[in-house]
């Protein structure tokens, strides 16, 4: 096998990061009128996903101090479809494990499945929401508000996909991704969330928003009044800082690792040009890539490796703590089955390779491009071949920061992460 030297890059970001993530949010819920109206002695919900976002803690532990200060009972619920396996125990370990629990946080964690119909849509969409929060006196989600793997529109995830998705539970987000098939999921959410919010139970949310380094660049407290209009503002300034793979197009991607924690799809199909039912290179202004090769499956993810049916091989350490079960009921759920589908796979790194890139219509594998990087949430640094560079030398952004060198293997012919902390999973 004959392949590409390497060369070390990085790309130079903006850094908007919040100097202080926790005042930030206190400062935005103090100026914001929906959170002052609540009264004391109030039993508020606080609804969080299940995404991988930066100081989820800490911006989480902020809000439930607000609510304290203002003599409300806030409780935590997990808002998130049918993550976890779409189990309360299973959404509940989820929060755990990003250090949301009861000790932590000071509030109670509430996980259920359970859900009331609060009504229907223009549209003939039952409307689905989880029970503990009808009953609460008010609801608020913290979300990230960023662009959605599967579509394109003005309103993407964010405060109203979690209302729609995430507070209808397991039973909502089967239907309304069903629903999302005739009409759109933006068509979707929007309605949904009309019917939420007229409720009377929703008080607000707080968008968070990163930057390409995904630091915690932005958080906004966000009213039912006007929330749309001004979520669709924050996402066009957010999708204006996206991190892309810095190339025209390239032959081989390998990804260390996939997963929920990292993308819903397990890796962004806007970074890698794929699409959930739409197939390769569909979206615009995204390098066109013809190979993706999945090195294995973050911890975080739960065994759940939806997403891995868009890669064209996987090492087989990536089916090691795969949960079937869970990648199946996510992608059932969805409405999708290419994501849950399972790709060629084989022991070593090496025979990947070996057996991949000769499919990438050069007849010398040599002449492959190839880019490595850890996943598609950490585009900063990132492995390239030595025939892109000439390419990359153009952008004023990169770095080069060394010499080429050949892809480092160990002695069980699996190549060696240069990345840290390791992100492939055994």
């Amino acid at each position: 096998m004959r392949i590409q030297k390497l060369v070390r890059i990085r790309q130079n970001f903006p850094d908007r990061r919040l100097p202080d993530v926790a005042a930030a949010v206190r400062k935005e819920l103090e100026e914001a009128d929906w959170a002052n109206r609540v009264p004391a002695g109030s039993r508020i919900a606080v609804g969080v996903g299940s995404r991988g976002i930066q100081n989820i803690a800490i911006i989480v532990k902020a809000v439930v101090d607000y609510w304290k200060s203002r003599d409300v009972n806030p409780f935590i619920i997990p808002v998130m479809g049918s993550h976890g396996a779409a189990t309360a125990e299973g959404q509940a370990d989820v929060l755990a494990h990003y250090g949301i629990t009861e000790a932590t946080m000071g509030a109670p964690v509430v996980s259920s499945l359970d859900v009331v119909n609060v009504g229907k849509t223009s549209d003939g969409i039952d409307v689905s929401m989880d029970r503990n929060a009808f009953e609460s006196d008010g609801v608020m989600l913290c979300g990230r508000v960023k662009w959605h793997t599967d579509f394109e529109g003005s309103l993407e995830s964010g405060i109203h996909k979690m209302m729609a998705i995430g507070l209808g539970k397991w039973e909502g987000a089967k239907r309304y991704h069903c629903w999302a098939l005739r009409l759109g999921m933006e068509t979707v959410i929007r309605h949904v969330g009309e019917v939420v919010m007229n409720t009377g139970k929703m008080l607000g949310g707080l968008a968070i928003m990163e930057d390409a380094h995904h630091n915690t660049a932005e958080v906004c407290a966000l009213g039912v009044e006007g929330m749309a209009e001004r979520e669709a503002e924050l996402l066009a300034r957010v999708k204006s800082w996206k991190a892309n793979i810095p190339v025209e197009a390239l032959d081989f991607l390998i990804l260390d690792e996939i997963g929920k924690n990292i993308s819903g799809a397990g890796m962004d199909t806007k970074v890698v040009n794929r699409g959930v039912n739409l197939g390769p290179n569909c979206w615009d202004d995204v390098p066109k890539i013809t190979r993706i090769f999945i090195r294995g499956l973050s911890a975080l993810s739960y065994g759940n490796a939806v997403g891995m049916g868009m890669a064209d091989v996987a090492n087989d350490r990536l089916l090691v703590g795969l949960n079937f079960q869970a990648t199946w009921i996510n992608s059932l759920t969805a409405s999708t089955t290419q994501p849950a589908f399972t790709p060629m796979h084989f022991p070593t790194d090496a025979e990947c390779l070996d057996r991949l890139l000769p499919t990438c219509g050069h007849l010398d594998t040599q002449d492959c491009s190839i880019v490595w990087i850890r996943n598609t949430m950490e585009l900063g640094e990132l492995l390239v071949s030595e025939n892109l560079i000439a390419e990359l030398r153009q952008n004023p952004d990169i770095e080069i920061l060394g010499e080429s060198e050949e892809a480092p293997f160990d002695s069980e012919g699996n190549l060696i992460s240069v990345f840290e902390p390791a992100a492939v999973s055994h």
